[in-house]
């Protein structure tokens, strides 16, 4: 596990469905209690939680970007993504397969060196 975690491409994908999840928490849930149920400090917390989360996605998806784990316009998707509910969710087989990729490469690269 600890190995996947250095993976900045996994963190990525964690990230992106905690904070898909947030988004969709936000919307509707506490947005209905916040409008329809009068409930303005729970509204806040999701916010504030929400928006921590959405700059992580942010920076990390700068950090798969810049470390050439994926393409500028999978860049492009991702953030595109991050402002439509359930957006999130859908990118999730296209990096799991950019991060099975990486792996097949690395793989490929060490039985090289031991060649």
């Amino acid at each position: 596990m600890l190995v996947k975690m250095a993976d900045p491409l996994h963190r990525f994908r964690i990230i992106a469905f905690i904070e898909g999840l947030s988004f969709l928490v936000l919307l509707f849930v506490s947005m209905p209690l916040k409008y329809y149920m009068g409930m303005a400090t729970f509204s806040w917390y999701v916010g504030a939680t929400h928006g921590g989360l959405f700059l992580l996605y942010i920076v990390f998806a700068v950090e798969v970007l810049t470390r050439h784990r994926i393409s500028f316009s999978q860049f492009t998707r991702v953030l595109i993504a991050s402002v439509i509910p359930f957006g999130t969710f859908f990118n999730e087989k296209m990096l799991k397969d950019c991060q099975q990729k990486w792996i097949n490469d690395q793989q490929q690269k060490v039985a090289h060196s031991h060649h």
